[in-house]
């Protein structure tokens, strides 16, 4: 909870990022990370879809990126969950150029945004 008051805060005292206009993209491409056996995969999804990566469960609920700008920073919001556990891993906003900053905590995975995508 702490952690996401404090992403929060950061992107409320991002100027440029909070007058910039955003466009919605119709999905985005996320990287999973598996940090057992090394692999990685890149996951292409559109808005609303849920796909599995391991044992994880994501969800893509939004991907927004800077008006003009297809290739501009992507933010995107998540929600993780994974099978056999109740509640969620990780539920909230991640940007692509700073994804430690509200980064998803997990023993094995690791996912985090790469841009968005348009139709």
């Amino acid at each position: 909870m702490i952690r996401h008051a404090i992403c929060a805060l950061a992107l409320m005292t991002m100027p440029v990022m909070a007058q910039e206009k955003t466009t919605e993209g119709s999905g985005a491409v996320l990287r999973g990370l598996d940090k057992i056996n090394g692999e990685t995969v890149d996951l292409l999804m559109a808005v609303g879809q849920t796909k599995t990566f391991g044992r994880l469960e994501i969800t893509l609920s939004d991907c927004r990126y800077p008006a003009g700008n297809r290739t501009g920073n992507a933010y995107a919001s998540l929600e993780v969950s994974e099978k056999g556990h109740d509640g969620t891993v990780f539920s909230g906003w991640m940007i692509a150029s700073a994804p430690a900053l509200n980064a998803m905590d997990h023993v094995r995975y690791d996912v985090w945004v790469m841009r968005c995508t348009t139709s």
